[in-house]
């Protein structure tokens, strides 16, 4: 009975947590197709079945079957599929490859979440003009009242949602059930719309509108936003309670997409707010709890992804393809609740810039969907590529399959771009300048600053060792690994003479694996030096100085290498701010500030 409980129990979490941002796209998804369309009995019908088929293909098929078989110990998500890749490639184009597609899945994936807050909002809090007297607000107000709540989410973000989380899944499981009961209701009068259950009439629709289909398409593309969460969100809860959540919701959606377009037959003159419409026609006066609840759902969407964005940018941060940031942990009992101060701030900034660009939903849905479309693309190349090197034929014909539907999908949205698709790409390029700017730059540095190996190094340490006088206590110094000497440790010990009786080499390696932390202590590489290796998962919270605590080691002093970046070109010029604005390795993972002492090393590029 326990074990049932809990099962129950998690997938109404995943409600909160997961299906945010899919469980909304009710809201707007209607209203942005008939943009496009005459309400027509065969145009409803036929977007309908576009509707039904498109969460069967992409959401049931892609992600809920396909996407979530793969995983590692449970986590899911881009950086998840290219560390699967990475470990059975060994084609370095190929590898090179995956690493390309990753970082671009990245930078999409932030781009969608900036506009999923902006659209979820603005779209419920539209709904305020169907409350009696409301009817002719000014538009300003409407934005003013998204603008406030956009700014609330985020200022509260750094206070932990963990106190009040508890209540995400209960009330979007009330959100699912009111969409199931109102679209029943509408279907009741317009029960024809249940034949947009067939595929012929998806099919149908595409093959008699030919080329002016695919401007159906991008706005088909609204109700599948969401569908990466349910793999990346993977490690919050477990495959199992996101699946049976899904066979949940999944019936709700449909009865309420079917009741919309049940009531544009009855009511073709509407074509904006049409789930509002709905139920303002229905029961007038359940309406404002009906609109209060869709803002609580809109907020709950958001509100995940913001966790998804600090998730990715975490994993990011540990597989350095991302410039490290200060975190604090919100919550002592889980480790995934996480909060980074920069990405914060930057996300509502952009935010904000995109509701005062676009105004309204009915705009913003207008230039949504190309990020979307591009992490779906990506995803079924990297999970067909998996498939294809475990041999596993059939998920590799059918993922094949889905590139083709995922990128019939992205050339629409492309469609979009006159319309403000555009800001898709503008949003991604910024974190995709930085990624390449500072994998070059890193990769430049450890070139320009060559390590000296364990060999060339030991003769030096041992005649310094033995001459020279030895400070008290043990001495942390940080380098890449144990037989590649970062060039501060020489000048520490040799140039500058200071020599400790315990001088410890620490090195941390990040593995292509979510979780699991294991450390090698190696004694007496030399008289009075040693070796103390941790090998980490990407998603670890790694605790070091706990860990060397653990093998009996107590620091008096920590050494770690800086770089102060000069150059007169441009490209190089960014890096050195990026390396200046970051966190310094040490402060990344909360070392005793009092112990730590800095070396600095001029790099000219």
């Amino acid at each position: 009975m326990g074990n049932k409980d809990n099962s129950f129990s998690r997938i109404i979490k995943s409600l909160g947590v997961v299906f945010g941002d899919i469980g909304t796209s009710p809201i707007y998804t209607i209203g942005a197709i008939l943009l496009f369309i005459l309400p027509t009995v065969d145009n409803i019908l036929g977007l309908l079945s576009l509707i039904v088929w498109s969460l069967i293909i992409v959401i049931t098929l892609q992600y809920a079957w396909l996407a979530m078989y793969l995983g590692s110990k449970g986590e899911g998500g881009t950086i998840v599929l290219k560390g699967l890749l990475t470990s059975q490639l060994k084609n370095p184009h190929a590898i090179s490859f995956v690493s390309v597609l990753t970082i671009i899945g990245v930078a999409l994936f932030i781009g969608d979440g900036v506009i999923t807050p902006a659209i979820s909002i603005l779209s419920a809090v539209e709904g305020i003009r169907l409350i009696p007297g409301y009817g002719e607000i000014w538009g300003g107000w409407i934005l003013f009242t998204g603008i406030c709540i956009a700014f609330a989410l985020f200022f509260f973000q750094k206070r932990g949602t963990e106190r009040v989380a508890w209540a995400f899944g209960p009330i979007m499981l009330i959100w699912f059930l009111s969409l199931a009961v109102t679209g029943i209701v509408s279907i009741a009068s317009a029960p024809q719309v249940l034949l947009a259950l067939s595929p012929t009439y998806a099919a149908g629709f595409l093959m008699e509108n030919g080329i002016a289909s695919f401007l159906v398409l991008s706005a088909v593309l609204l109700c599948v936003t969401g569908g990466e969460a349910l793999y990346a969100d993977m490690g919050h809860l477990g495959r199992d309670p996101i699946v049976k959540g899904w066979y949940c919701i999944f019936p709700a959606l449909v009865l309420s997409y079917l009741g919309q377009g049940a009531y544009v037959l009855s009511n073709p003159e509407i074509h904006t707010s049409v789930l509002f419409s709905m139920v303002h026609g229905q029961a007038a006066p359940l309406y404002v709890p009906f609109l209060l609840l869709s803002i609580c759902a809109t907020v709950i969407a958001s509100q995940a992804m913001i966790s998804g964005m600090f998730s990715i940018m975490y994993q990011g941060m540990m597989t350095q393809i991302i410039p490290k940031m200060k975190i604090d942990f919100t919550s002592p009992e889980l480790r995934s609740q996480i909060y980074i101060d920069a990405v914060n701030w930057m996300l509502l900034v952009a935010v904000l810039v995109v509701m005062l660009e676009f105004k309204t939903s009915e705009n913003l849905a207008s230039a949504y969907g190309l990020a979307v479309a591009g992490t779906m693309t990506i995803s079924a190349i990297m999970m067909t590529m998996i498939f294809t090197l475990r041999l596993e034929i059939l998920k590799a014909i059918i993922s094949s399959v889905l590139i083709v539907v995922d990128a019939v999908f992205l050339l629409s949205a492309f469609l979009k771009i006159p319309h403000g698709a555009y800001w898709s790409f503008l949003i991604a390029a910024v974190p995709l300048i930085v990624i390449v700017t500072f994998i070059r730059g890193q990769d430049q540095l450890h070139r320009m600053l060559r390590p000296e190996s364990l060999e060339e190094f030991l003769p030096d340490y041992r005649r310094k060792y033995e001459t020279l006088p030895r400070i008290h206590g043990t001495a942390l110094f940080f380098t890449s690994d144990k037989n590649h000497i970062s060039p501060y440790i020489p000048r520490v010990m040799f140039l500058n003479e200071i020599l400790y009786e315990e001088n410890i080499l620490v090195s941390i390696r990040i593995t292509d694996h979510p979780f699991g932390v294991r450390t090698q202590y190696d004694r007496d590489l030399a008289s009075g030096l040693h070796a103390f290796l941790i090998t980490a998962g990407y998603m670890e919270i790694v605790d070091i100085i706990g860990l060397l605590h653990a093998e009996g080691i107590n620091e008096k002093i920590i050494f770690y290498g800086m770089e102060n970046v000069v150059s007169e070109k441009f490209f190089w010029k960014l890096y050195g701010f990026l390396k200046k604005v970051t966190p310094a390795f040490v402060h990344f993972y909360e070392l005793p500030a009092e112990k730590i002492h800095g070396v600095i090393t001029r790099v000219v590029m």
